[in-house]
């Protein structure tokens, strides 16, 4: 039972790199799709609640979830023409992200993404990208999945600069620790 949760974190590694090979918006697509994201949602639930939770569940589960962003990512790019004001702040999203990961890593010699609200608020309006194209445009989705990421990397970096130990599964910033 206790590692289940791991079980299904591997299983959304090996469906995200089925999406490189299925065609976006598809049913097929669609459909694997959200079994990845529904096995980000279960793998954590059934670790808390099993008390199987692990640190290389956290790693695993974090690791999981980056290779099912990426594909989704690689496989949309090309689909969708995204505003260059919008690509300019995915990679500076992206420069904040890259120098989180690079202090958990000098302060505390491993890999940590931190399991924040914002960062579980960021992943759920991602994963619901996809349907949500079908009926607004992109270029609003942009601004509003950027607003969201913006303020989840600022605040996990934050956290990360300030806190004396690493705090993977902090709340929010407001948490005393």
């Amino acid at each position: 039972m206790k590692n289940i949760p791991n079980i299904i974190s591997i299983l959304r590694i090996f469906l995200s790199i089925i999406l490189f090979t299925l065609k976006p918006l598809t049913l097929l697509f669609l459909i694997v799709y959200s079994i990845c994201g529904f096995s980000d949602i279960i793998d954590g639930y059934i670790a808390r609640r099993t008390n199987s939770t692990s640190t290389f569940g956290s790693i695993l589960d974090s690791l999981a979830d980056i290779i099912f962003m990426s594909a989704a990512v690689v496989v949309f790019f090309p689909i969708v023409v995204m505003p260059i004001k919008i690509l300019i702040w995915i990679i500076l999203i992206a420069f904040i992200r890259i120098a989180s990961l690079l202090i958990v890593y000098f302060k505390y010699h491993t890999f940590a993404i931190l399991h924040t609200y914002a960062n579980k608020a960021t992943g759920l309006f991602l994963f619901c990208c996809p349907y949500l194209y079908m009926f607004i445009d992109i270029t609003t989705l942009g601004y509003v999945a950027c607003t969201i990421a913006s303020l989840a990397a600022i605040e996990e970096l934050l956290i990360n600069i300030t806190s004396k130990e690493l705090l993977r599964n902090i709340s929010w910033i407001f948490t005393k620790y």
